[in-house]
């Protein structure tokens, strides 16, 4: 496995999609597309094998372009003093591209939990609801119980974040509220699927911590529970169902952002690749994948720790594209997201037209790390602002006035009115937040930790990146597919129709 065979990144190519979009129903809410239906009536083309669904939590056009871009900006300009733009993400060069709708039943900004269901069930719901109707009666069947229990699929389920978090969930749980972490588990290890890997369960012993951890549950259900690497390296078919977790946790018990990654440390690639291994049988497997701290790090407004995590998930997909190559024709992997976060732009009121996405680089570790190493430390000591600027300038490349040099990048120079921003920033996270956030304080800070939130602020508008919210947003979503079927996924259309070309394309009931 060679995760890195993705860093050289070839030639993007052009896919035009056009859809005739059509709007029904009585709140107007329902789009389609007719192309899509008409392809998808028309389908008589190969039931694929081995089906990848890769779902870039937050992810939505200008995550994946930004990541293109930024890869492109550290080769600058060519020789003829013309920007380069030719680095893509291996999913941007998928034959078929389409575009998918992503409201649910609560909002045009929906959640993950009512997403995810809309992509493994076909069907909308509230937000903060995984497989559930609207009046919390019905359960939803979904695409991966359909494919184990109707033809012996075997089943993996994989992410970046907690095992029990709404997106791996929404394709194996049923819960009116995607905060019944334990009843989530009971379900997950209910669900007979054969491989769990990435992080750690929350609240593996129930909101109390009164009830049976559901690790020893799994395990007396025949699970093999592994929570090392080395144990994961080991780990075969013969070996039966299994629940990997990371051995290297991080934020929120979730595995690391792939910037904070040790140089040994498993990435998401690593758990696909064993995923393959131990799932890969003569009757045929489905496997999701999320990328789910994408979207932590939009919420944060994060752009360096957005792009590392994007790119983390390409390098993801490669491991299944690979796996495509040995068997092309009954091989389906499909790329998309279940929305929007952060309403995330490439450009800047401040930089007019101009880019610095290279600034980038400078940037070492998540704001998620910076909170814990270092922040977290500063409240301890009392440590002095002239002191953290230091810091600030190692980290992330920010330089104070008095400390830039001849060799200073002058871009990455704080102004007068920025090192005004970041002294208020500090002060705040330095009180300990004991004061209630004013409005014009949300807008600023959010629910982040001041300091650190305003160092990447700054870091991103000097890059000509910006947000627009902490929260998700109502873009459309990009789907890429390649593969058995593929031809099914071009268009624009609703998040739910994806789940309909799948059911269609397997024949499920």
């Amino acid at each position: 496995m060679n995760f890195k065979k993705t860093a050289a990144m070839a030639a993007a190519i052009a896919v035009a999609a056009t859809a005739t979009v059509s709007t029904v129903g009585a709140a107007g809410l329902k789009t389609s597309s007719a192309k899509a239906a008409a392809q998808t009536a028309q389908y008589s083309g190969k039931t694929p094998k081995y089906i990848f669904m890769f779902i870039g939590d937050g992810m939505s056009y200008p995550q994946i372009q930004a990541t293109a871009d930024y890869y492109s900006a550290l080769n600058d300009t060519n020789d003829n003093g013309i920007l380069d733009n030719t680095k893509v993400l291996n999913f941007m060069k998928f034959p078929v591209a389409g575009s998918a709708v992503t409201y649910d039943s609560t909002s045009f900004c929906p959640d993950s939990a009512s997403t995810a269901t809309s992509l493994s069930t076909g069907h909308k719901t509230y937000s903060g609801t995984i497989n559930m109707d609207e009046t919390f009666t019905t359960k939803y069947e979904t695409i991966t119980e359909k494919l184990k229990e109707q033809y012996g699929y075997k089943v993996g389920v994989i992410s970046t974040v907690n095992l029990n978090h709404a997106t791996p969930a929404a394709y194996y749980a049923h819960q009116a509220s995607r905060k019944n972490y334990y009843e989530i588990g009971l379900e997950m290890v209910e669900s007979d699927f054969d491989y769990f890997a990435g992080g750690a369960l929350l609240k593996p012993t129930g909101a109390d911590g009164d009830k049976k951890d559901i690790y020893q549950v799994a395990e007396d259900a025949g699970y093999k529970v592994v929570k090392t690497q080395a144990e994961a390296e080991k780990l075969t078919a013969e070996d039966g169902k299994a629940i990997v977790i990371a051995e290297t946790l991080a934020d929120s018990d979730s595995m690391s952002y792939h910037k904070d990654r040790k140089a040994d440390e498993w990435t998401l690639a690593d758990y696909v690749d064993k995923g393959i291994e131990v799932l890969d049988n003569d009757t045929g497997f489905f496997m999701m994948v999320e990328g789910g701290k994408i979207d932590w790090a939009c919420h944060a407004n994060d752009a360096g720790s957005t792009i590392s995590d994007t790119a983390a998930l390409s390098f993801a997909v490669a491991e299944a594209v690979e796996f495509y190559n040995e068997h092309p024709d009954e091989t389906l992997i499909l790329v998309t997201g279940d929305h929007e976060t952060g309403g995330l732009t490439i450009g800047y009121a401040g930089t007019n037209y101009d880019t610095y996405l290279a600034n980038l680089k400078n940037q070492k570790i998540s704001y998620a790390k910076y909170d814990s190493d270092y922040v977290a430390k500063y409240k301890e000591n009392g440590t002095s602002f002239e002191a953290v600027l230091k810091d600030v300038q190692r980290l992330f490349g920010l330089v104070a006035p008095e400390n830039a040099t001849d060799k200073t990048n002058p871009n990455l120079v704080l102004t007068d009115w920025e090192m005004e921003k970041l002294k208020a920033a500090y002060d705040k996270t330095m009180n300990g937040g004991e004061e209630e956030l004013t409005d014009e304080e949300y807008i600023l800070y959010g629910t982040y930790e001041p300091l650190s939130v305003t160092i990447t602020h700054i870091l991103n508008n000097k890059s000509g990146i910006n947000f627009s919210s902490y929260s998700h947003t109502g873009l459309p979503v990009a789907v890429f597919a390649k593969g058995a079927g593929q031809e099914l996924f071009g268009g624009y259309y609703d998040n739910t129709d994806i789940y309909d070309k799948l059911a269609l394309l397997t024949n499920v009931q």
